[in-house]
């Protein structure tokens, strides 16, 4: 008792039953507090629920972007929580974040299943769809497509753009 009080800690009775009774000399406050992180079950790092956020208006392309990142998601195990944020005078037409959303989800077909239907959370449209169980080569097998869409889509992009145009080239020759 005496050493606890040298110490500035507390005595504390581990085993009551025992014969002798043990105890300890700890902070009983630091004990209190690691007792009450053992029976708090444990988070996995937040790996449940990823969240996109898009815009009623956002463009094909970058919405593809979103869906590529949506499908790394379900290969990592997550739900993922595609919301859209509106904006003034977008709260005007809700029926673009409906439209969009039900694009997302035929992007993926029955690869994924929608666990929360469409809501509204403020100025949020938020729905929280995972991949289905049974479709994981379907996913893969549809990003794949995706892949050689873009790749082919890229090509054709750069070989327009280094095509002459012929505008400046023409004056330069007549002078």
């Amino acid at each position: 008792m005496d050493r606890a009080k040298e110490e500035g800690l507390d005595l504390v009775e581990v085993a009551q039953n025992a014969d002798p009774p043990v105890a300890r000399i700890v902070d009983f406050k630091k004990l209190r507090y690691e007792e009450g992180k053992k029976e708090k079950p444990g988070k996995k790092g937040g790996r449940d629920l990823k969240e996109l956020w898009l815009s009623p208006r956002i463009a094909d392309h970058d919405l593809n972007v979103r869906l590529k990142r949506t499908a790394e998601f379900f290969r990592d195990g997550h739900k993922v929580k595609l919301s859209v944020k509106f904006k003034g005078r977008e709260m005007a037409h809700p029926e673009f974040g409906h439209q969009l959303l039900q694009k997302a989800i035929a992007h993926f077909g029955d690869t994924i299943e929608v666990e929360r239907e469409a809501k509204f959370e403020g100025r949020k449209l938020s729905v929280i769809i995972a991949k289905s169980k049974g479709g994981n080569k379907n996913a893969e097998d549809e990003d794949k497509q995706n892949n050689k869409q873009e790749n082919e889509a890229d090509g054709q992009g750069e070989a327009n753009a280094t095509q002459p145009t012929g505008s400046g080239d023409s004056q330069d020759s007549q002078e």
